[in-house]
């Protein structure tokens, strides 16, 4: 994977939350993409709590018919719903969460599925599983964490080998060049 990546939590702006951050529309971010191509950057990094999903839907929208010169990582975990089923890394709501984000994103495999932050109610051996499987069926070529704790990040990696699995192979901490 790239050290560098394009992030995309401007692309949408559709919730006050979001549009403080920016709310980056089709044409604008096609050229974004095209910049960030051009000097040699193909790694895009989204998630579907951005803008509720319409960070991702611009985002496969500006890569179309380039898909396959882009790495794009995205995310799952935070609340999506208010249901107790749209949150969080249990199975059911991560392969409900992979399906729609490579609906949005308009492609057939995310590049790098992050889980967004640790999940206390959901066993990690549950969520490594999960996420293992996603890798077999090619819909996930590597694992990664997000916002995770040191010790959460070392959970998950003991789980993962104590059971043969994919490990998580980025870690996107909390750290900043600020």
């Amino acid at each position: 994977m790239p050290v560098l990546s394009f992030g995309t939590a401007t692309f949408g702006g559709t919730t006050d939350f979001y549009k403080s951050w920016g709310d980056t529309d089709v044409r604008e971010a096609s050229r974004l993409v095209d910049v960030c191509m051009d000097a040699g950057v193909n790694f895009f990094d989204t998630a579907d709590i951005y803008s509720y999903g319409a960070a991702e839907e611009i985002l496969g929208k500006a890569l179309k018919g380039r898909r396959d010169k882009a790495i794009i990582s995205t995310k799952a975990n935070f609340p999506f719903a208010d249901g107790v089923n749209d949150r969080g890394s249990s199975r059911y709501h991560l392969i409900e969460a992979l399906e729609a984000s490579l609906r949005r994103l308009a492609t057939d495999h995310i590049d790098l599925y992050f889980m967004h932050g640790a999940d206390g109610h959901t066993p990690i051996e549950e969520t490594v599983k999960t996420l293992d499987g996603f890798v077999k069926s090619g819909k996930v070529r590597y694992i990664g964490c997000s916002n995770y704790s040191g010790w959460q990040l070392m959970k998950a990696l003991g789980a993962a080998d104590r059971y043969g699995l994919e490990r998580y192979v980025v870690y996107q901490g909390y750290y900043s060049l600020i």
